[in-house]
């Protein structure tokens, strides 16, 4: 169901950026060579996502399904309930994603472009099933959700994220601005500016950003420059895959302790690259987004 919700959406999601690109035609805001690489991620990520979602993914959530808490049938209730279930713990993947950096080995790859725009959507990583994206959707099942369902409402939040990805749209009415995750809010998130890095990480809600205190608007007089702080300035697939696991790894080996070791892996990312590293004057591999922003915006929390 989710597999065909998904096929159907695709040749939408394509008009969508090829209207986008002709509508920015001569602005430098699309390139040939950077949207080949977003659809190569994209497919690499699909069937990455699919055969795992087939093996492993799809039995977990059965078997916690099978000790759930509660019986649900759908109603207008339970779809709202797992509506929010969903976006809430896709809140806290996102959030983790950003500050955990096994989690960040994945998640850099979206953030790994110097441009906004529709196919940047696509740019994903095929090694999220192993940096553990599918754990976050477990309690869903746990409550009472079918995988299946599970699976759909997974699918349909990330379909609404394509349409946030660009531009084009400046702000929405007011209440909107404040409700959901908008163009506005998304741009902020991919944003390297100090005061927009680690903001607003919600899927379709951005009132969880309010709440948690994680978010901030878009200012016009601070213009939105995307990427990450260590540019990886390469449009080979695998090296935007895996630059940041190939880093994680590396740092683990130096670390000198197993707790050093762990935490390398499981604690926050690193803030900088030595810059006596050879590997890092070749190909900035951790491809770190992060920056001693604390030290230049009290406001950015860690």
């Amino acid at each position: 169901m989710a597999e065909l919700i998904l096929l159907a959406l695709a040749p939408v999601f394509l008009i969508c950026v090829g209207w986008e690109a002709w509508h920015l035609r001569g602005q430098g805001k699309y390139t040939l060579v950077d949207t080949a690489s977003n659809a190569s991620l994209a497919l690499l990520h699909q069937v990455s996502d699919g055969v795992f979602n087939i093996l492993v993914a799809t039995a977990a959530f059965a078997l916690l399904y099978e000790y759930r808490l509660f019986d649900l049938s759908l109603n207008a209730w339970t779809i709202l309930l797992l509506f929010l279930l969903q976006d809430f713990f896709y809140y806290w993947f996102h959030r983790g994603s950003h500050m955990i950096r096994w989690m960040w080995a994945s998640h850099v790859t979206h953030h790994s472009s110097e441009r906004l725009n529709l196919s940047t959507a696509f740019r994903q990583s095929f090694t999220y099933p192993i940096s553990g994206m599918w754990l976050f959707w477990v309690p869903i099942a746990w409550v009472g959700f079918t995988p299946s369902q599970v699976i759909l409402v997974v699918s349909l939040n990330l379909a609404y994220q394509f349409f946030v990805h660009t531009e084009v749209v400046r702000r929405l009415p007011r209440p909107l601005e404040w409700l959901l995750n908008t163009p506005s809010h998304h741009r902020v998130h991919h944003a390297r500016n100090p005061r927009y890095i680690d903001r607003n990480f919600g899927g379709v809600l951005i009132i969880w950003d309010r709440l948690f205190g994680t978010f901030v608007a878009e200012r016009d007089d601070d213009p939105c420059e995307y990427g990450i702080t260590r540019q990886i300035h390469s449009h080979n697939p695998i090296t935007l895959t895996l630059h940041e696991w190939q880093a994680m790894f590396r740092d683990a080996r130096r670390a000198g302790s197993v707790g050093g070791a762990l935490n390398t892996l499981f604690g926050k990312p690193p803030q900088h690259q030595s810059a006596n590293d050879p590997a890092s004057q070749d190909m900035p591999a951790d491809g770190q987004r992060f920056t001693h922003s604390s030290t230049t915006d009290p406001s950015i929390k860690r």
